[in-house]
């Protein structure tokens, strides 16, 4: 087996195994908070609420159910890729496989919930600056992103990403057959 195909094979398990305590703690959600009061986790600053969310993030673009599976797809096969064509080196592969599981996983969470329930569950509540009532899957995208975010400022340069460019054959094949003016 291709080195690369075990390599997407292994990444689809973590994520599953991510995908799991999402799942739970939002299967709990439904059966323990739908219907009833907030739970107080930490007074005044953090509470477990049952939300149906119908948009995107923090509850924006409500119910364009279509738009949200085409993008999560095509982001979902974007990370695919890249985990696919990322070189086994520390330098890339191992701080942008930690921001792919992350991100990963929390978009096939709240995919498996808009798909089968045409909504997505929240229950987590920040309360001392308002934020938007989230979940695990929520989580695991805003870590991943900040990772990210993160490494792309401080930690990789521009030309670390050369792999993921097309390469041009015209120019290679040029360069070599031109003569310089110097040659002529």
């Amino acid at each position: 087996m291709k080195s690369s195909f075990k390599r997407i094979i292994l990444f689809l398990a973590v994520a599953v195994l991510l995908i799991i305590p999402d799942q739970y703690t939002k299967q709990l959600a439904v059966e323990y908070l739908q219907g009833g009061e907030r739970i107080t986790v930490i007074k005044n600053i953090l509470y477990f609420l049952y939300v149906e969310n119908r948009g995107a993030a923090f509850g924006v673009f409500q119910g364009a159910q279509y738009m949200f599976y085409i993008i999560t797809i095509v982001v979902l096969f974007g990370i695919l890729y890249a985990v696919y064509k990322t070189p086994l080196k520390d330098r890339h592969f191992y701080p942008m496989l930690l921001v792919a599981e992350l991100v990963f996983a929390g978009a096939i969470g709240n995919f498996i919930d808009r798909v089968s329930q045409k909504y997505v569950v929240d229950f987590i509540y920040f309360s001392p600056i308002d934020f938007p009532v989230f979940n695990v899957a929520d989580i695991y995208v805003t870590c991943g992103c900040i990772v990210m975010v993160l490494l792309f400022l401080f930690y990789y340069k521009d030309e670390d990403f050369a792999f993921l460019r097309p390469v041009k054959k015209e120019n290679a094949v040029s360069s070599h057959s031109e003569a310089t003016p110097e040659e002529k």
